[in-house]
């Protein structure tokens, strides 16, 4: 017992030393004295009562507050910006520790006075961080007159009313607070007069989390209370503002409607009714809602009585009613909902979920202390690579994470002051386009602006007055952090305090494992490579907080093959491969790549896969999904991505949608190691096939045509015909060629197609060098030279070898059009090419049978044939080893017409 005195004694004494009473020699004239006001919460969970007791002195109740660094009482003029951080210290008490529902009294400064403070801040000296205070300018007078008494209750049963009275001027303050488990905790305060109650959710819980409270069926029992439940489910958007929608349970499962339009499972309300316009007969009105410390606050209003039956019970406040809530992870809207649900709770009872009886109508106040969130991290993290700039820009501050800021503050990759994640060792570019008046820097000052304007001494790593541009003519700033750097710096604007945040300092990662990387479509993922002679190590990370990860090679995700990396419910980190073939959950197919090297994990919500796989499956003739899964380094590879809540590796359903996704492929370059905005070069390729077509398919087989069955026109029509399309049909070859080569800004040989093409184009070329150097043609009656015959041979040879690598070419065309771009239609063109080749075999089987035919009158007609004039007649055989004039009788010319025909000029 003595023990306990002792105890008791010297922890009073304790609380008397570091909390002093009011000095009794104090006067009591300032018009503020005996006024009661709220702290208004800006970060730190700070909460608590002030009361001005005289001209020198206030006391403190019911105050929480996590810790900080150097904290104090701090006055400034007005709650802006500018006057804030230009405050001044007005008590030498400091409050360097957690707070839990304390009480004390603090005495001002001897030369400090009321007059002089119209803003009372508890403020961080070294971050000049607000983490609550009070405007004298609105304080309400609320202790002037004694509270009024309880009221019977009208129900007689010796009950009392429990609305104390309290005007709340802060919507983060309450009557009524119940600890629900160690995370989560409900506040509500009684408006009787309105006939509602409002209700404040409050939970240490992810981002992407939802809240949920209301109220069971009074009809349910046991195991059955969320049946028929009333609930609020409240969240944050992508866009950090808060929402509540009034549920109803009619099942357990995720909300699904029927084909006959009805709605089962945890569905809003106005869903069971059939109205797309989500809110249509919501109960819950939005009052106010933060994001802090890793916390979730949001208040909301709903009626008592005034309700629909049918979806909504009437909360009876005098009465002991169970209520039931949870914790998990909610599915934004997308193509299929256009609300968000929340997915199954998981977890442990009374941790995640769970239920107890309530009446609102008794004064609960269980919530000690502020909550304490064990990740309170919830500003952007933007990982830096080496060879992808980072572009530094300005705009409003939309959630500053240290309070208070100016109106604009400084983005990175469009993310307003995220944490900026270094290696040391690897380069970092900044590219500065933020404006003339925001100089960037980085510094070891957790504020900026210059810190000998301060009077303080700071170390620039890099950055100053010269690193300011503009979105037209940006400045770069190459930065590499060393072995010397700090763990923790900051970057900022060189002329403004608090625009830019933090500067993570870690050892090396991804960059310097994988040769190159490039930022996907709208800078939300990262994705990394290095090529090997036969393999490709594939890493991707997002640059958000996700459930899950996923890329693909195509298009979109219909058509392409994707790797989904999530980490599971035991914490193992997974990595999975599918064939997408649709947008439902059905048409995702699982595959079975050979991959090595796998790796995925999670950190502050940021997914990281990782993966090595062979650049051509060997699947030795089997005719499975991945087989065709092919990487060619010398083809530019589509690359999309997408993410969401929640993965699992087996029953797909709608829940595994995606929430985020990119909005275009982007073209990545293995060889080059670079990446840019898909363009739709379908058009491209057609035009290029087209010309290829009209080359290879009408002009130069046309042209070799008129030199084998046109001898018989005057003169040398038939050479001109063919020299003419022959020379047509190798010109838009090469206006062919380099169009694609223009617009595709690579020529790489691997693939058939461009193998055969150069092959084709080759044999071309060689033709007119061929006969630019012919041998002269023998006179009538002489004998061909040996260079003529070899000659004849040679052009005849490799003209027609052209055409036939050129007909390949045109067919390897079109089956890589299809493979690697996805074209439609191609399996229509192939059968229009082979139909149209054939077509033209048919004719040279025609023209070939009636070239037989004349021959075949010439040597058995008597009457109608007549021997003609070597001269005219260029169908002779050059290609015999000897000639005399004796050949010119019938026999001989009619056999040589038999033979080959070459360019006789």
């Amino acid at each position: 017992m003595i023990l306990k005195s002792l105890i008791f004694f010297f922890f009073h004494s304790f609380l008397l030393f570091c909390h002093a009473d009011p000095n009794p020699n104090c006067n009591r004239t300032n018009p503020l004295v005996d006024s009661e006001s709220e702290f208004k919460l800006v970060q730190h969970q700070l909460r608590g009562y002030i009361k001005i007791i005289d001209d020198c002195s206030f006391r403190v109740s019911q105050f929480d507050m996590l810790s900080g660094s150097d904290v104090h009482w701090w006055g400034a003029v007005s709650s802006g910006f500018d006057n804030l951080t230009n405050g001044f210290i007005v008590s030498d008490q400091k409050l360097n520790q957690t707070y839990a529902n304390s009480s004390f009294v603090v005495r001002l400064m001897e030369n400090v006075t009321w007059n002089m403070i119209n803003v009372l801040s508890v403020w961080d000296l070294p971050t000049a961080s607000d983490f609550g205070h009070v405007e004298f300018a609105n304080v309400t007078t609320l202790a002037k007159s004694p509270a009024p008494s309880p009221a019977p209750s009208p129900e007689g049963d010796g009950k009392k009313e429990n609305h104390l009275g309290r005007v709340h001027t802060e919507p983060t303050m309450f009557e009524n607070c119940k600890v629900l488990s160690k995370k989560f905790r409900v506040r509500w305060s009684l408006n009787l007069k309105e006939d509602s109650i409002e209700i404040g959710l409050e939970a240490a819980t992810g981002f992407m989390n939802y809240m949920a409270f209301g109220w069971a069926n009074p009809k349910s029992t046991g195991s059955k209370l969320m049946l028929g439940a009333d609930v609020a489910v409240t969240g944050f958007k992508e866009d950090w503002m808060p929402f509540v929608e009034d549920f109803f349970i009619s099942k357990y499962s995720e909300c699904v409607k029927n084909s006959d339009g009805s709605a089962q499972g945890v569905c809003p309300d106005s869903v069971y009714q059939g109205s797309d316009r989500v809110g249509l007969l919501n109960d819950t009105w939005l009052i106010y809602g933060h994001r802090k410390d890793g916390v979730s606050f949001v208040r909301y209003r709903r009626p008592l009585n005034k309700v629909d039956g049918k979806y909504d019970h009437p909360v009876d406040h005098l009465a002991n009613m169970t209520i039931i809530w949870a914790l998990g992870k909610i599915r934004p809207p997308d193509t299929i909902q256009s609300y968000y649900l929340p997915q199954n709770h998981g977890g442990l009872p009374f941790e995640s979920f769970g239920h107890l009886v309530l009446n609102v109508s008794d004064h609960v106040n269980d919530c000690v202390g502020p909550l304490d969130a064990e990740d309170k991290e919830d500003q952007d993290v933007i990982i830096a690579d080496a060879k992808v700039p980072l572009v530094v820009t300005s705009g409003p501050a939309l959630h500053y994470p240290n309070p208070p800021n100016p109106a604009k503050v400084l983005y990175i990759n469009k993310k307003v002051a995220p944490v900026l994640r270094v290696e040391r060792g690897v380069p970092v570019t900044f590219s500065i386009q933020a404006g003339h008046d925001v100089a960037l820097y980085v510094t070891s000052d957790p504020i900026g602006g210059n810190a000998t304007l301060r009077n303080l001494t700071e170390t620039i790593y890099a950055g100053g007055p010269e690193f300011e541009g503009v979105k037209a003519s940006p400045t770069e700033l190459i930065w590499a952090p060393d072995r010397n750097t700090p763990d923790n710096i900051y970057y900022h604007s060189l002329y403004e305090q608090k625009m830019g945040w933090r500067v993570e300092v870690v050892e090396g990662g991804l960059s310097d494992m994988y040769n190159n990387s490039v930022v996907l479509d709208d800078q939300q993922v990262t994705f990394f490579w290095t090529l090997s002679k036969d393999s490709i190590s594939i890493a991707a990370r997002g640059e958000k907080k996700s459930g899950y990860l996923a890329i693909g090679f195509g298009s979109g995700m219909v058509n392409s093959y994707a790797y989904v990396g999530w980490v599971d419910d035991n914490g193992v980190g997974r990595v999975n491969t599918y064939w997408i073939d649709g947008k439902d959950a059905s048409s995702i197919h699982l595959t079975n790549e050979n991959l090595t090297y796998v790796r995925c994990k999670t950190e502050n919500g940021i997914i990281t896969l990782e993966l090595t796989r062979p650049l051509n499956p060997s699947c030795s003739g089997e005719n499975r999904p991945e087989c065709k899964n092919i990487i060619d380094p010398t083809t530019p590879l589509k690359v999309v991505w997408a993410m969401g809540s929640r993965w699992t590796s087996d029953h797909l359903s709608e829940r595994n949608m995606h929430s985020f996704k990119s909005s275009r492929p982007i073209l990545v370059l293995l060889m080059r190691g670079s990446a840019e905005a898909e363009q739709d070069l379908l058009p491209v390729l057609v035009v290029h096939g087209f010309m290829m077509f009209l080359a290879w398919g009408v002009l130069l087989p046309g042209g070799i045509l008129a030199a084998r069955y046109l001898k018989h026109l005057k003169g040398d029509g038939w050479y001109k015909i063919h020299v003419y399309l022959q020379y047509s049909g190798l010109s838009i070859v090469l206006l062919a060629l380099l169009f694609a080569v223009a617009e595709l800004r690579g020529f790489y040989v691997s693939s058939a197609h461009v193998k055969f093409g150069i092959a084709a184009i080759f044999l071309a070329c060689i033709q007119p060098v061929n006969a630019s150097i012919r041998p002269k043609k023998s006179e009538n009656g002489e004998q061909t030279s040996f260079k003529r015959v070899v000659w004849e041979y040679f052009h005849i040879m490799v003209g027609r070898s052209a055409i036939v690598v050129g007909i390949a070419a045109l067919f390897t065309g079109m089956k890589h059009l299809g493979e690697r771009y996805g074209a439609e239609d191609v399996h229509g063109l192939n059968w229009a090419l082979v139909i149209w080749f054939l077509l033209i075999a048919l004719a040279v089987i025609y023209l070939e049978y009636r070239e037989r035919q004349q021959i075949s009158r010439r040597i058995f007609g008597r009457s109608n044939w007549v021997l003609g004039n070597l001269e005219e007649d260029d169908s002779v055989d050059l290609l015999r080893p000897t000639r005399t004039p004796a050949d010119k009788e019938p026999q001989s010319s009619a056999v040589m017409e038999v033979q080959l025909e070459p360019l006789n000029r």
